[in-house]
């Protein structure tokens, strides 16, 4: 089993600006990119310019990782919720057990589910206040 932590950018409609810029700045590879119109139960519920938007991408630094994604909603981004760390693995198991851990005392965000991007996936917040996504690699 393998445990990875991350850190996961969301912005308000920029993540395929930002991680052209990464491209260019640091040398960012991106690894995979999906947005929201890729994503089966979304497709449907946005207009065109909402689908373009990406749902889930990762990008290549060096040894290191950096998740992004795009906020739908076009409401702000709250405070705590712009950086967040990603913990990754490789075991639905383990991430869900990851999850219902630090939810105790915290907020769930995104109840931990099967997602198009991940087998095990939730975002939780915990009781000092820190996001967690936690996310199952395929």
């Amino acid at each position: 089993m393998t445990v990875k932590l991350t850190p996961y950018i969301t912005l308000e409609g920029r993540a395929r600006e930002a991680i052209q810029f990464y491209e260019q700045a640091i040398g960012a590879k991106v690894v995979s990119i999906i947005t929201y119109g890729d994503m089966p139960d979304m497709s449907n519920t946005f207009n065109e310019e909402l689908k373009n938007l990406v749902a889930n991408a990762k990008v290549q630094v060096g040894e290191a990782e950096l998740m992004f994604s795009d906020n739908p909603f076009g409401s702000p981004i709250p405070s705590g919720k712009k950086v967040t760390i990603c913990i990754t693995t490789n075991d639905v198991e383990t991430s869900k057990r990851y999850f219902e851990a630090l939810k105790e005392g915290g907020q769930v965000n995104m109840p931990f589910q099967e997602e198009a991007f991940s087998p095990g996936f939730g975002d939780v917040t915990d009781k000092f206040g820190v996001t967690f996504q936690i996310y199952t690699e395929i």
